[in-house]
């Protein structure tokens, strides 16, 4: 196995299992708010379904291309797109609340997440498409 596709394969376990961890603190303890207004709390409330989603596919891509599977390429892409579009919203959403002025040990891990995923996920749908042959041919040793 190639270091690209080890790199992909814990990028995409390492969102699924963070984003789980992040929403049991975030459902369990007040730790990781950024804010607790009734905005702030209605917005963060609003992810859940999406992130469970990414998380899904992150989870199967990251099995498939383990396994060399051809799902693996396609879970791989659509958990990277999700990531994307989860990304944008958030940033979109503390650019307009003025949230990045907040300086707090919660908007540092914010400001993590974003970056991360705005990075990472770029990465790896460009990864998985420029490998797209390797990652479906389930026969060949990479």
């Amino acid at each position: 196995m190639n270091t690209g596709l080890r790199v992909a394969i814990s990028y995409l376990v390492v969102t699924a299992v963070g984003t789980l961890l992040y929403w049991l603190d975030f459902f369990t303890t007040s730790r990781g708010r950024v804010r607790a207004d009734p905005v702030y709390l209605a917005f963060e409330r609003a992810f859940p379904l999406a992130d469970a989603w990414m998380a899904a596919c992150a989870l199967a891509g990251a099995i498939g291309l383990a396994r060399r599977r051809p799902w693996g390429l396609l879970f791989g892409l659509l958990a990277a797109s999700s990531q994307m579009f989860l990304a944008l919203m958030d940033v979109l959403f503390n650019l307009n609340e003025g949230n990045y002025s907040i300086a707090s040990g919660a908007m540092t891990f914010e400001i993590l997440i974003n970056v991360v995923l705005l990075v990472g996920a770029p990465w790896l749908i460009t990864w998985l498409w420029w490998n797209r042959t390797a990652c479906l041919a389930a026969d060949v040793d990479r």
